[in-house]
């Protein structure tokens, strides 16, 4: 008997949200970056295939900290 498990859902696994494109324009504007200077995540996570994300996507990770509040890191999907 097998059991799925929503990974969105556990305790350790940050808020993953996919970016519009105008969004992405936004992020990358106010870093003075180029979308591949972006660290990058796999699009074999785990989270970014139950998102739905697709290869060039970037992500924006919220994550939570009782010392810090939260903190916005952002990734580029890619291939393997």
């Amino acid at each position: 008997m097998s059991s799925k498990v929503d990974i969105l859902k556990h305790t350790y696994v940050p808020q993953h949200v996919v970016l519009s494109p105008e969004e992405a324009k936004t992020v990358l504007e106010i870093y003075h970056a180029k979308q591949d200077q972006l660290p990058k995540i796999r699009v074999s996570d785990p989270v970014v295939r139950a998102i739905g994300a697709k290869p060039g996507d970037i992500l924006k990770i919220i994550r939570s900290s009782e010392t810090a509040g939260a903190s916005e890191y952002y990734r580029l999907v890619v291939e393997e």
